[in-house]
């Protein structure tokens, strides 16, 4: 499979080098097509299967490993709608340490440092949630609920019904979570490949259409 740069279709636009002259054009990649996944594929479930993002992977090193070919790195993005790489993907560790020892100065600050407060998951007598885990609250945090089987108002404080979080456990499972993603089924790539050739490619019916991979830049829309 092509990488997704070399099925991108180019423009000539009019150059802008200080020795070019006025007809002379070169030639560049049309960055205003971009591929998408269909909606009545993106909005289904069934075309797609939970992975988790192991280690350091990149998306190329996903895409190898489920898809056997490291450019369909295009296709894992395009799944999870990651638009920027830097701030949506994993972070190396090496990255994450960085990154974590800047925004809090200190390992103590860190490590020790209470973000916030999470509940514990209550349930009465007869095995009802009462209060869900993983609500975020104040530290003074208490449950009061009737227990219908003791027939009396039971009283939770907060040492028994909540947890401290601290800053490293709260950037680490906002990391974490992005390690869980949807992948398209390798059984629907011909499907996928097939639309992105075809959004890809230019269409006669205009002045500036020179081949399906070729436009001139005169006041064209380059999406087109």
């Amino acid at each position: 499979m092509p990488s997704y740069f070399r099925q991108v279709p180019d423009f000539e636009y009019v150059s802008r080098l200080p020795d070019a002259k006025i007809s002379d054009y070169i030639t560049v990649k049309n960055l205003f097509k971009k591929g998408f996944l269909r909606e009545d594929i993106f909005q289904n479930l069934a075309f797609f299967t939970k992975y988790q993002i192991k280690g350091d992977d990149r998306p190329d090193n996903v895409a190898f490993e489920v898809y056997g070919d490291s450019t369909y790195d295009w296709l894992v993005l395009l799944c999870n709608n990651v638009l920027n790489i830097q701030s949506e993907w994993p972070l190396l560790q090496r990255d994450f340490d960085e990154y974590l020892l800047d925004k809090y100065d200190d390992y103590n600050t860190l490590y020790n440092g209470i973000h916030h407060y999470e509940t514990i998951e209550i349930k009465n007598n007869q095995g009802i949630v009462i209060v869900p885990a993983g609500l975020r609250v104040e530290s003074n945090y208490t449950v009061s609920f009737f227990d219908n089987q003791l027939k009396q108002q039971i009283t939770i404080n907060s040492s028994n019904c909540v947890l401290p979080v601290t800053n490293y456990e709260y950037e680490e499972n906002i990391e974490n979570n992005k390690r869980n993603i949807y992948l398209l089924k390798d059984r629907y790539l011909n499907v996928v490949n097939d639309d992105l050739q075809d959004i890809m490619t230019y269409r006669e019916g205009s002045t500036q259409y020179k081949s399906e991979t070729l436009k001139r830049a005169d006041n064209i829309r380059l999406y087109q």
